[in-house]
C-alpha cells in the first residue's frame, strides 16, 4: 500500500510530457476547492440564519407551552397552578389568551391577533428585549396599553408618539345565533411600543393585558395557554417529561423547539436542497478530474505495463489510479476547507456580504458546525471516488509490457 501511495504521489507531482495534463489537474483541484468551500459556507449560512431566527422566536416562545389538545381555551386551575409554581425547576408561569380580532386606527382596519398576557409574561419570554421603539407597557391605571408588531404598525399607520389616538379592537360577541353587524365587544388600546421578531408574528400580533383580552373575548376565567420559564440550566426535555405526568386531562405540553417545529423543518429542507444543488454542480466539476486521470493513464501506459510485468495485479493497478484520484480530491478538499475558514473569519469579523435594508442585522450570519465538515468531507470524497472509478478501471485493463512490444 505504501508503494502504491508513493507511485500515485509521484505521478501527481512529477513532470508530465504534456503541459495540458498539469493544467487540467490544476483545474480539477481548483474546482474541488471552490465546491468544498461553497458546501461548507452554504451550510454555515443556513446554520447562522437558523440560530438567529430561532433566537428571535425564542423571545416570543416560552421554554415550555401548555395548551389544550382540542379547542382554543382552558379553565384556569389555581390549585394546579400553585403546585406547578412550587416546582424547583420552574422560574415563572404566565397565563395568556389570544384570539383573532379586528384592529382599527384612524379609519384603517386590519385583521390580526390580540394576545392578552399577565404580569409574568416578560419574565417568562424576555419579550421586552424585542421592543424596537417605545416601551413594554400593558396597563396604566384604568388605561389599557399594549405593544404591536412592526408589520401591523405599518399596515395601520400607527404612531406610538400620538398618545391621543388608541387602537380600537373589535371581537364578535359569543352568541349561539348569527351575530349581527353591531354585535361586537369593543375596547380601546393605546400603543406604547413596537416589537420585531422578523416573522409573520410582526404582521399579526398586538400584546396587551390579560384582563382586557378576557373581557373582550368574554372568556373570564379562561386562557389559551400556560407559558413556563425554566430555571437556568434546566433541560427542557427532562422538565417536560416530569410535568407531563402532572398534566390534567385534555392538556399537552411542548418544548420551544416543538413550538417552532414547522419553521425549523422548512429551514432544514431549504438548507439540504441548497446542499444538494451544489453537490450536483460538483458532479459536473468532477468531469475535469476524470479527464485529468484519463490523460495520466494514457501517459503512463508503459509504466503500467512495467508494473504488471513486475507482479502488479489488475486490482493493484486499479487501486493505484483510484488513489491518484483521491490525492487530487484530498488536496482540493484541504484547500477548500482553508478557504472556507478564511471566508468565515472575514464574514464574522467584518461582515463582507451584507443583507438588504430592513433586517435586524447588517450582514449574513454564519455559524460553523463540526458535523457539517464531516458531511462535506464524505460528500466530496464520494464524488472523487465516483470520478476516479472509470479511469482506474481503464488503467487496470491495459496490457503487459510483452503486449506493448508486439
Amino acid at each position: 500500500m505504501k508503494l502504491t501511495f508513493d507511485i500515485a504521489k509521484r505521478y501527481l507531482i512529477g513532470k508530465k510530457s504534456t503541459n495540458a495534463i498539469n493544467v487540467i489537474t490544476g483545474i480539477s483541484i481548483f474546482g474541488i476547492s471552490i465546491g468544498t468551500a461553497a458546501l461548507i459556507l452554504i451550510l454555515s449560512v443556513f446554520n447562522g440564519f437558523e440560530g438567529l431566527l430561532s433566537g428571535l422566536f425564542n423571545a416570543f416562545n416560552p421554554d415550555l407551552l401548555i395548551s389544550p389538545k382540542q379547542g382554543k381555551t382552558i379553565a384556569i386551575d389555581e390549585a394546579w397552578l400553585e403546585k406547578m409554581q412550587a416546582l424547583e425547576y420552574v422560574k415563572a408561569i404566565s397565563k395568556t389568551l389570544e384570539e383573532v380580532t379586528l384592529f382599527e386606527y384612524d379609519d384603517v382596519q386590519e385583521i390580526g391577533m390580540l394576545k392578552g398576557v399577565d404580569e409574568h409574561y416578560a419574565t417568562v419570554t424576555g419579550f421586552d428585549t424585542l421592543i424596537l421603539t417605545g416601551r413594554f407597557a400593558l396597563k396604566n391605571g384604568n388605561i389599557d396599553q399594549g405593544v404591536i408588531g412592526t408589520g401591523m404598525r405599518n399596515k395601520l399607520g400607527i404612531s406610538i408618539h400620538n398618545s391621543l389616538s388608541p387602537i380600537t379592537v373589535y371581537s364578535p360577541t359569543r352568541k349561539k345565533t348569527f351575530a349581527a353587524a353591531g354585535d361586537f365587544s369593543i375596547r380601546d388600546v393605546y400603543p406604547k411600543g413596537v416589537f420585531a421578531v422578523q416573522s409573520d408574528d410582526d404582521k399579526e400580533y398586538m400584546i396587551t393585558n390579560l384582563e382586557l383580552a378576557q373581557h373582550l373575548f368574554q372568556r373570564n376565567g379562561f386562557i389559551s395557554a400556560y407559558e413556563i420559564k425554566l430555571v437556568d440550566g434546566t433541560k427542557a426535555e427532562s422538565a417536560k417529561e416530569q410535568i407531563q405526568t402532572m398534566l390534567p386531562e385534555g392538556l399537552m405540553i411542548k418544548t420551544r423547539l416543538e413550538q417552532d417545529a414547522a419553521f425549523i423543518k422548512i429551514m432544514r429542507i431549504e438548507k439540504w436542497i441548497a446542499f444538494l444543488i451544489v453537490s450536483l454542480t460538483m458532479m459536473l466539476i468532477a468531469f475535469n478530474l476524470i479527464g485529468s486521470l484519463w490523460m495520466i493513464v494514457l501517459e503512463k501506459k508503459s509504466d503500467i505495463a512495467t508494473l504488471k510485468a513486475m507482479g502488479y495485479t489488475k486490482r493493484q493497478v486499479f487501486s493505484l489510479f483510484l488513489m491518484e484520484g483521491m490525492l487530487i480530491t484530498g488536496i482540493g478538499i484541504l484547500i477548500g476547507i482553508l478557504l472556507a475558514l478564511l471566508l468565515y473569519f472575514l464574514q464574522s469579523q467584518f461582515g463582507l456580504i451584507t443583507v438588504p435594508d430592513g433586517f435586524l442585522i447588517d450582514a449574513y450570519p454564519i455559524r460553523l458546525r463540526l458535523l457539517d465538515f464531516g458531511i462535506v468531507l464524505l460528500t466530496v470524497s464520494l464524488i472523487g471516488v465516483i470520478a476516479s472509478y472509470l479511469p482506474a478501471i481503464r488503467a487496470s485493463k491495459l496490457g503487459s509490457i510483452v503486449d506493448l512490444r508486439s
